[in-house]
């Protein structure tokens, strides 16, 4: 009779220790996937929102009031599509290469930033700047070439050395004038470049009206509206002794004798005005 007891306590051990290993590895599982949960989310690791069918959420987007010159356009663009991605989706509607294409949305707006990030809501107004490939054929030289930014070649004279260009020079540096870096390439700055003079010696500054495809250039007397589609070339030289600024010719006409000249413009926004003069199709 003992030995049937101590056998029904050895098998009621056995089946408590099995029974404990069960509920040990159950509660291990059941940590281990809280675990694992926590983590996924912990490092952002969320699904898209989906329907109730197991499908993704439509794309978010918005209602743009596109305006290019006379034109006034309406679109739906992905509020999280890049501005490259809105220029080709504008391509078909207005003519003009996404690469001619500038885009203003408070400010002008670069290709890599999406339209949340530049904080775009529904109703938006956005100015388009360009040319279509017409209107670059219409102002090309008469050998069928387009226009070109004229470089710096070397001269049997210096523009400095000229005296045309040496009188206005030789009143110095206005004491106005904006600071200035050599070796240096900056884009525009947000306001006009100012303190710069022109042939007679007065005072006259650039103001980059993007919306309306124009420069303006301003004196004391007046203010010149220029299309920027019609300047023909720009030219420009350090000046000696003063390397971080330049001489720039603006060639409002067909011939060299149209050139308008500005005398200490800072070096580094010499590229950034020939850029948004004459366009980035200068260099196809």
């Amino acid at each position: 009779m003992m030995g049937n007891t101590d056998e029904v306590k050895e098998a009621a051990a056995d089946v408590a220790a099995s029974a404990a290993a069960d509920v040990a590895s159950s509660s291990a599982e059941v940590t281990a996937s809280a675990a694992a949960e926590a983590a996924s989310s912990a490092s952002g690791d969320q699904s898209p929102p989906s329907s109730s069918n197991g499908a993704a959420a439509p794309e978010e987007t918005v209602a743009l009031n596109i305006v290019y010159k006379k034109q006034k356009l309406q679109l739906e663009a992905p509020l999280d599509g890049t501005v490259e991605a809105l220029k080709k989706q504008l391509h078909p509607l207005i003519e003009v290469p996404p690469s001619m294409q500038k885009v203003m949305i408070k400010g002008l707006a670069r290709d890599d930033r999406t339209l949340r990030q530049l904080g775009v809501t529904s109703g938006a107004k956005v100015m388009v700047v360009g040319s279509t490939l017409n209107d670059v054929l219409s102002v090309a030289k008469p050998d069928g070439k387009v226009k070109e930014e004229v470089k710096e070649e070397p001269e049997k004279e210096r523009l400095c050395e000229m005296k045309q260009h040496k009188k206005v020079l030789d009143k110095g540096k206005p004491d106005d004038v904006m600071p200035a870096r050599k070796n240096v390439h900056e884009p525009l700055p947000p306001t006009p470049l100012s303190g710069m003079l022109n042939r007679t010696g007065g005072k006259v500054r650039l103001t980059f009206k993007m919306e309306n495809d124009q420069l303006w250039i301003g004196t004391k007397e007046r203010t010149e509206k220029v299309s920027m589609s019609s300047v023909k070339a720009v030219v420009s030289e350090t000046i000696t002794g003063h390397e971080d600024y330049h001489i720039v010719g603006l060639q409002l006409g067909p011939t060299e004798a149209s050139r308008y000249w500005l005398y200490w413009v800072p070096a580094q926004y010499v590229n950034a005005v020939k850029d948004t003069v004459l366009g980035k199709w200068q260099y196809f």
